[in-house]
C-alpha cells in the first residue's frame, strides 16, 4: 500500500513491470522493466504500460468522503459543497471512471461552467474542445491519473468522454450516462435547475461546487439555493465536506479556515 504523491489519498496500485530487449532496441546497457512508450512484442500483455501504471483503487480519507461515495453509488443524484481541497472533483471522477470500466454506463460527460477566476481571457482559438479545454483541465487532470493520457484521448476520440459545456446542454436527455457537473457554484439558479433535469435513464449525476468561492456577481450563483431546496428528497444526496476533509497541503486548510 502507498500513497499517491499528487494526491493524499490511499491508493492501492498493482504495477505490471514491462521488460524491454537490448536487441530489440540496439542500445546496450539498457536495464531490464525499464519504462517504454510502445509495447513489447514480445509479451502476452500488449497494453500500453503507461496505461498499467494507473490501475488504481481510491479509498476516502475521511467519514465525509465516504459518504460522499456512499451517495454516489447510491442514489442517481449527488450534490457535494466544501471548500476547496476536499476531493470533490477527484472522488467524483473516481466513481464515474469505476462505472464506466463496470459497465453501469455507456459514457462519461463532463460539464463546467466557462468562467475565469476574475480576469477575461476574451476568444480562445480552435474548435469547441479546445476553446473548453482551459476550463476543464482539473478534470482531464483527474482523469488522465486514473486512467492514463494515451487512453484518455483516445476515450474522447470515440465519444466515451464528453464534453458538454452548460451553453450547449439545454434540450438534450442524458440517458446512460455519468454526468459530473463540476465548478456549479458558477452556475446560476436557472442553469442548475436545467443540468439537473437533463438526467435520464440509466444515469448518475454529480453536482460538486463550493458556494464561498462563486465567481459570480454576488447573490446569482444558485447552487446553496439548489442543495437547500433538494434536501430530504429519497434520491439526491446532499453531501457537505468542510476543512477537516481537506486531502491537499495541510497548510490549505488553514488557509481556508483563517480566510473564512
Amino acid at each position: 500500500m502507498a500513497k499517491s504523491r499528487r494526491h493524499n489519498f490511499v491508493v492501492h496500485q498493482n504495477p505490471q513491470p514491462w521488460e524491454q530487449h537490448d536487441k530489440q532496441r540496439g542500445v546496450k546497457g539498457i536495464k531490464h522493466n525499464t519504462w517504454s512508450p510502445l509495447p513489447d512484442e514480445d509479451s502476452p500483455d500488449q497494453r500500453d504500460p503507461r496505461d498499467q501504471r494507473y490501475v488504481r483503487r481510491v479509498k476516502p480519507r475521511s467519514e465525509n468522503q465516504e459518504q460522499f461515495l456512499t451517495a454516489i453509488n447510491n442514489k442517481p443524484l449527488t450534490i457535494a459543497l466544501g471548500p476547496a481541497g476536499t476531493g470533490k472533483t477527484y472522488l467524483a471522477i473516481t466513481a464515474a471512471v469505476e462505472a464506466f470500466e463496470a459497465g453501469t454506463v455507456s459514457r462519461i460527460v463532463l460539464t463546467r461552467p466557462a468562467i475565469e477566476a476574475g480576469e477575461t481571457l476574451g476568444f480562445l482559438p480552435g474548435d469547441l474542445e479546445e476553446k473548453m479545454a482551459p476550463y476543464l483541465r482539473p478534470l482531464f487532470d483527474a482523469l488522465g491519473e486514473r486512467m492514463g493520457s494515451k487512453r484518455l484521448k483516445k476515450m474522447i476520440q470515440d465519444g466515451d468522454i464528453e464534453i458538454a459545456p452548460v451553453a450547449y446542454m439545454r434540450g438534450r436527455t442524458l440517458n446512460n450516462a455519468f454526468v459530473v457537473i463540476d465548478e456549479a457554484q458558477n452556475c446560476t439558479y436557472p442553469q442548475l435547475k436545467m443540468l439537473l433535469s437533463r438526467l435520464g435513464w440509466h444515469s448518475k449525476m454529480v453536482v460538486t461546487g463550493d458556494p464561498d468561492q462563486s465567481d459570480l456577481l454576488t447573490g446569482m450563483s444558485g447552487l446553496w439555493e439548489i442543495a437547500r431546496q433538494l434536501g430530504g428528497i429519497e434520491n439526491i444526496g446532499i453531501v457537505r465536506l468542510n476543512e477537516t476533509d481537506i486531502v491537499r497541503h495541510p497548510l490549505v486548510a488553514e488557509i481556508i479556515e483563517r480566510l473564512t
